[in-house]
Formats: structure tokens, sequence, C-alpha cells
């Protein structure tokens, strides 16, 4: 049986995980053809193809010392129902130091038969990049 869940519902099924650290069940949400694009990520841009680069990524995360919890999520919805933008923010939280940050993000998801197709990830790489160089210090 094919899976009604629309664009929508999808997008906020995966803020909803990672704000709640189940970064399996986002992983979960990715068709195993799925292809996530970075282009602002440093210190060059990331392309994930398939559900288990995703998953890897996500797994990474979730051993990471960040903690991201979604706040001001707002959707736009488009011509096309397959596709839907979010822009939202990240509260951060580093768990080893209980340093806190927030990051700003825009996502560009293409859901179809319930599952995330391709996404653009706009997150602010930038600001990442200077957190991580705290962890790492």
């Amino acid at each position: 049986m094919t899976d009604q869940r629309d664009a929508l519902t999808v997008f906020t099924l995966l803020l909803e995980a990672i704000s709640t650290d189940r970064w399996d069940e986002a992983a979960d949400l990715y068709a195993e053809d799925c292809v996530v694009d970075m282009p602002f990520a440093l210190p060059e841009p990331v392309r994930l193809v398939g559900q288990a680069l995703v998953r890897r990524h996500f797994a990474a995360a979730a051993a990471g010392p960040l903690s991201l919890q979604v706040t001001d999520p707002r959707f736009h919805l488009t011509a096309d129902p397959e596709v839907v933008i979010g822009e939202f923010g990240y509260d951060g939280l580093i768990r080893t130091t209980g340093e806190t940050f927030t990051v700003a993000n825009i996502q560009v998801i293409r859901v179809h038969a319930g599952q995330i197709k391709a996404t653009r990830d706009y997150h602010d790489h930038a600001r990442l990049a200077q957190i991580g160089l705290r962890l790492a210090g």
C-alpha cells in the first residue's frame, strides 16, 4: 500500500523527529533513492544520495554533543503538491558544555508516496562551522 502522507505532514514529522533526537525515525522518512543537497555546507557543498547515507549522516548527529530544538516553523506550500518550503530556527545546546546557540534554516523538500525524495537544505553552515570549531578546540 502506498503511503498517503502529504509533503507538509512529512516535513512536520521530520522536524519533530529532529527536535526529539529520534534520528532513526527521521532517516526512515527518506526514500531509498533520495537526494539531499546542502549547497552552502562548509568547507564545501554536500550531496547525500540514498537513504543509507542520510541514515549515516543522522547517526553522526545522534552520536555528537548537539541537541537541536526546532523553533518558529513556517511552511510555504507551492503549486506542486509534492514540494514544501520550510523556514525555521534551531535552538541548539552543546550538551558537553551547556552552551546554547541559534541557527537559521530553510529547506525545500519533495515528498512522493509519503517519503522524502529530495531536499535542498540551506542551513546557516557558517554558524554551524563556528560551533564545530569550538567543539574541536
